[in-house]
């Protein structure tokens, strides 16, 4: 296989914006935070999680419609067992957005029955949206807003979302969003090239070429059918072709090809990034539920973090 690439990036404003989330805490009464559910574990940042302590929080797993269905509906089924209310959803779609609130006032029946009894009832519930960059944290707010004045900037890219910004959405909720925020360094290379795959690292710092490869056999290795239905290439059974190859092989078949007659591989794994972050290779999912890496890249002690 190729080497796995060592992807860091933290810049300035990712350590700025981990003080502003630590100091919103004593804000809001719950945490609402977007993973990709393509990559599950590799999108749930693990200082999030220190930060957030024990907030009260809802993991909702964006981008559910360009992932698997049933691997989506087992991770659910896993935080569940780890104490973790989990819901799937779609921004750009806008499938599972009307679940949102209802769940809300679930994970914080307590608390709300707690101000009722202190005659405070129809307190707004504050909600803090957490996430790495490129997310959808902004989609999220959009589709909550349901179009109205004031919407969130979104782009299809990292970094956008650069201060703390409150929202008031439907009766009885306030929202605070805060920009997509990196962790210091990834301790296994793993992450942050699942992280790269997806988009939410800056594309300028990264070798397309190695990383389309890298994706390309771990697409192969998982869904060995989405390659060769998406680009009609032939791929061997029972044996594992090298990622560069298989970029040789869809650069050449949609004719990206440069003086010479050799193929642009740059061209193609531009190609090839873009339309798997568009879901055109089908609904995948890069980490399944039961380990922290994909099957094929299982460690003996690799736990599941949630």
């Amino acid at each position: 296989m190729s080497d796995t690439q060592n992807v860091q990036w933290f810049p300035g404003h990712m350590a700025k914006t981990r003080r502003a989330i630590s100091a919103s805490l004593k804000l809001v009464d719950v945490a609402a935070e977007l993973i990709d559910a393509r990559v599950p574990v590799s999108s749930r940042n693990p200082e999030l999680r220190r930060i957030l302590g024990t907030k009260p929080r809802i993991v909702l797993l964006n981008k559910a419609d360009m992932a698997d269905p049933a691997c989506t509906a087992r991770w659910v089924e896993e935080l569940a067992r780890h104490g973790t209310a989990a819901l799937p959803i779609d921004c750009k779609s806008g499938k599972g957005i009307a679940r949102l609130l209802p769940a809300l006032r679930e994970v914080l029946k307590e608390q709300i029955a707690s101000w009722e009894r202190k005659g405070m009832a129809g307190r707004p519930i504050r909600i803090l949206v957490v996430g790495v960059p490129n997310v959808g944290k902004s989609s999220l707010i959009n589709r909550l807003l349901k179009g109205g004045a004031g919407k969130a900037a979104v782009q299809d890219r990292p970094g956008v979302t650069r201060r703390n910004q409150w929202y008031t959405i439907g009766k009885g909720f306030e929202l605070l969003d805060t920009p997509g925020v990196l962790w210091p360094k990834f301790e296994d290379p793993v992450v942050g090239e699942h992280l790269a795959f997806t988009g939410a690292i800056r594309d300028e710092i990264l070798d397309a070429e190695g990383l389309s490869a890298r994706l390309l056999e771990l697409v192969v290795s998982l869904y060995p059918k989405a390659v060769p239905e998406r680009y009609g290439v032939e791929l061997p059974e029972g044996a594992a072709l090298p990622g560069y190859e298989i970029l040789e092989r869809i650069g050449k078949k949609r004719g990206m090809l440069v003086s010479g007659g050799n193929v642009d591989t740059e061209r193609a794994a531009v190609h090839v990034l873009d339309e798997y972050r568009a879901g055109k290779l089908g609904r995948i999912t890069l980490e399944w539920p039961g380990t922290a890496l994909p099957p094929q890249e299982e460690k003996k002690d690799a736990g599941l973090q949630l």
